[in-house]
């Protein structure tokens, strides 16, 4: 099974434009990673990527900021209409601030599948959305009711957005897939930091924090005596670090007057191997493939803050390295949290 791949553009309208904020803005990205960018204020399409810099050619780009601008005098009209219908009570011509967005895309799943989608909304809420296997318009309120029914009416619009989502739009990700591979296909693996935070009802916060993973397809799960706990561990979701790596938080609430050992198990989809170099104290890489990492980190009784750690770099089968650990086949690194116990620092090498 191999990586999701996604293509995404996003639009933005706004009725009342002003300094730093354009009348109208697009954003191109592919796996999260923008490629191109358009605002009213520059007036062209420009790439956001070197790769796409260097790979298409001045028409491309002159063919884009043409589509952007039609797409900006459409909006323009759009924002008018939405803002004059008595459905949602602004039958006034002038006066609010509005805007309108639309979203839309495409996918290539991990199991070779296809998906697509296309999306708006109006002052931040839900519009209408395109159900592309029936080939209609869903309308999010009453007020939507009035698009669905003019758009559901002319089959031409659903049938050319279906055939753009399942081909044009695959076709272009997989161009800019083979354009981008050094960036986009490239795996890095994560890094994971463990600490605690006692609370004010004498709980104490176990944090597991990973970070500069590439892809954003990771893992992480709390464990308590080597059982996964999803209704006890609050995900933090996988988000942007900024820097075109990904960074995700799963925390969990503990007793630490409780003998009660807990794991952060983290699988991050079998990345290249990779070489560990060491680092501080609870902050360690983590890589998949045929070899893992297993970090124990101890703590005194009492729960003091110092943890006590050993470390573990070795060959292992599928499935061996971090068992029980119900997420994945391999999982590349575990942090053990032994409440009531101490362990020896030490740093056993089996190669």
């Amino acid at each position: 099974m191999g990586y999701p791949h996604s293509l995404r553009y996003f639009y933005t309208g706004v009725s009342e434009p002003g300094p730093g904020l354009p009348e109208f803005i697009t954003v191109g990205s592919v796996d999260d990673q923008p490629i191109d960018h358009y605002d009213s204020e520059r007036g062209s399409a420009v790439p956001r990527a070197e790769w796409m810099a260097r790979n298409l050619d001045a028409q491309y780009w002159d063919q884009n900021t043409q589509i952007s601008q039609g797409a900006q005098a459409v909006f323009r009209v759009d924002l008018n209409t939405l803002h004059l219908q008595p459905e949602r009570g602004r039958g006034t011509p002038k006066g609010g601030f509005h805007t309108l967005q639309v979203m839309y895309g495409c996918d290539l799943r991990g199991d070779g599948s296809k998906g697509g989608f296309y999306q708006y909304a109006y002052d931040g809420q839900d519009f209408v959305s395109f159900d592309k296997d029936q080939e209609t318009w869903v309308a999010a309120d009453d007020a939507a009711q009035i698009t669905k029914h003019k758009w559901d009416a002319d089959r031409s619009i659903a049938q050319g957005l279906r055939a753009y989502l399942e081909g044009t739009c695959i076709e272009w990700l997989g161009k800019y897939l083979e354009y981008g591979k050094e960036t986009l296909q490239r795996r890095e693996p994560p890094r994971v930091h463990v600490s605690d935070q006692p609370s004010w009802d004498g709980l104490t916060t176990l944090s597991c924090r990973v970070h500069g993973f590439y892809p954003r397809n990771v893992a992480v799960v709390w464990l308590k005596k080597g059982v996964a706990v999803p209704w006890e561990t609050l995900q933090w979701g996988v988000v942007p670090s900024g820097d075109g790596t990904y960074q995700t938080r799963a925390t969990i609430e503990i007793d630490p007057s409780s003998e009660t050992d807990y794991t952060c198990c983290v699988d991050p989809a079998s990345l290249p191997v990779g070489h560990w170099e060491p680092g501080r104290l609870g902050s360690l890489p983590a890589w998949g493939g045929e070899r893992g990492l297993v970090v124990r980190a101890g703590i005194e009784p009492g729960f003091s803050p110092q943890l006590y750690t050993s470390l573990i770099y070795r060959s292992v089968q599928a499935g061996n390295l971090c068992d029980p650990c119900p997420i994945a086949p391999r999982v590349a690194i575990c942090f053990l949290l032994y409440l009531g116990a101490q362990l020896t620092c030490g740093v056993p090498h089996t190669p």
